[in-house]
């Protein structure tokens, strides 16, 4: 565990070396759990974002965007329940005056077992070698079978204290599984309580004349107001989805982790608006794709799996959590869930207005059933950034350090290195930058050697070194490296637009989508 915890360590110090993320207000001492996208890191984030859009809205007829206001009527988050129910159950140590979300302590003290069945695993595939079937064992091994009962035994009591909400009977479990603090060691707990994940706000001139509003903790709802507009002015024919990329704001108990728990984040998401009976067809259908969209960017199919909800939230009659598996062990990346009619519903009662939809094909109005994908896209920057670091040794005793970013996916997708700063080289490169830069982001750089150039493009993750040299001048070729293999190329100029163009194609990567 301490080597995964040194490795995003590292992943989180290059992250602000190279230009992605850097800490909120870093001159002030920074704000906790907010963070700042540098020229690197916004590049990576738009490129992810436009790789969810092409494949959920572009590629879809029947899906749509939108783009709904942060700031919302205030009976909004009435009718959708968070006023009353969007709490996280909070834990003091009464000696580190430390404090936590009691529900992440258990997790955490599974996440301990989950590793120990992770050892064992490895400790059996090097003593069986290639005979080795990780899933017969788990499934056959006593000692294995012993802790998932163990780890099976305290989500079921976790899980239905928490949707019973009996509070006592989470300190309870707290207690019986000895779970420590782990500042001061101790297992001094206060009694857990309730804690509103809302941001409150006031809008108005005066102070006594302002009202209270809410900064949106989810996306979703600005979708579910809009349903009927979408509806109409794009005269949408269900089965049909509403997509939205947008901020969010939870007050957040314990930010954690670098970027991957925030009080300010971003949210890729698409409702999907069905027929009520057919929501299970349309839920699998989605788990597949999203699941197919994941595996297009070809980051190990075995740091992903299901994670299906036993305790459903209260709109819900199935969900599940895509996890990867971050440095820090397996954690939730993306949400599917069936939402049924509950929210346009509640949004019907409380406005007053009808939000149904007439089919033509049944002769008859209803309210739509819900399918929603969700995923976290700060979540998805992180997934990406801490899968694709590597650190290297070199057969020629270098070492160098690398990100590995999909090419799709990369910040930069070419650097124009000119050998020298002299005998026309630099302004050769120009000119090649020049003809690239309509179509992809490129960078020019003649500072160094050109060894420490494509080190400090290895480390920032550009997919293509493009060096120009004497022999460019002469007969129009340079030479072109690939990032991860290292191997060089000599090609003419007029080859590079399609040599880069093939390799970031976006039809490649979604494939049969």
């Amino acid at each position: 565990m301490a080597n995964y915890e040194d490795i995003f360590k590292k992943v989180v110090s290059h992250a602000k070396e190279y230009g992605y993320v850097f800490q909120s207000s870093e001159i002030y001492d920074g704000l906790a759990a907010a963070y700042d996208y540098g020229p690197n890191g916004v590049e990576l984030k738009n490129n992810i974002k436009n790789y969810w859009w092409k494949s959920m809205v572009n590629m879809h007829e029947n899906i749509v965007g939108l783009d709904s206001s942060i700031f919302m009527h205030p009976t909004t988050w009435k009718a959708s329940g968070h006023i009353d129910a969007f709490n996280d159950p909070l834990v003091d140590n009464k000696d580190s005056k430390k404090r936590y979300r009691a529900d992440v302590l258990i997790e955490d003290h599974i996440a301990k077992i989950e590793a120990k069945i992770d050892k064992d695993c490895v400790k059996a595939a090097k003593r069986f070698g290639d005979a080795f079937n990780r899933e017969e064992f788990v499934t056959t091994n006593g000692r294995i079978l012993d802790r998932q009962k163990q780890i099976d035994a305290i989500n079921e009591k976790m899980n239905t204290s928490l949707s019973s909400g009996d509070l006592e009977g989470v300190k309870a479990l707290i207690e019986e599984l000895d779970i420590k603090c782990p500042v001061s060691g101790t297992n001094n707990w206060t009694d857990v309580r309730q804690f509103n994940l809302m941001f409150k706000t006031q809008m108005g001139a005066t102070a006594d004349g302002s009202s209270d509003l809410y900064l949106r903790p989810e996306t979703a709802q600005g979708i579910f107001v809009n349903f009927l507009n979408v509806q109409k002015t794009a005269r949408m024919k269900i089965p049909f989805g509403i997509a939205q990329i947008g901020k969010a704001f939870r007050n957040e108990i314990v930010a954690r982790q670098f970027i991957f728990r925030m009080r300010e984040f971003e949210q890729m998401e698409m409702q999907f608006f069905v027929r009520p009976g057919e929501e299970m067809k349309w839920y699998e259908y989605w788990k597949e794709f999203r699941m197919k969209w994941h595996n297009s960017l070809a980051m190990g199919e075995d740091n992903y799996r299901f994670h299906d909800h036993e305790n459903l939230a209260h709109y819900a009659n199935a969900a599940t959590d895509i996890e990867f598996k971050f440095p820090f062990g397996f954690k939730e990346l993306e949400g599917i869930h069936s939402r049924t009619d509950f929210d346009l519903k509640a949004h019907q009662e409380h406005s007053g207005k009808k939000l149904q939809y007439f089919d033509p094909e049944l002769g008859e109005s209803y309210v739509p059933y819900v399918v929603e994908t969700s995923i976290g896209l700060d979540r998805m920057f992180l997934t990406v950034l801490s899968n694709s670091f590597h650190e290297e040794e070199l057969e020629n005793g270098e070492s160098r350090v690398v990100l590995k970013i999909p090419a799709l996916l990369a910040p930069i997708k070419a650097a124009i290195l000119p050998l020298t700063k002299k005998d026309g080289m630099p302004e050769k490169a120009r000119e090649i930058m020049k003809s690239l830069q309509i179509d992809f982001n490129c960078q020019y750089e003649e500072k160094d050697s050109i060894g420490k150039r494509y080190r400090r493009q290895d480390a920032i993750g550009t997919a293509f070194c493009i060096t120009v040299d004497h022999q460019t001048l002469e007969d129009n070729t340079v030479t072109i490296r690939d990032r991860d293999t290292m191997e060089q190329e000599r090609v003419s100029v007029e080859k590079l637009h399609s040599i880069i163009a093939e390799k970031v194609n976006i039809a490649k990567y979604l494939g049969d989508q």
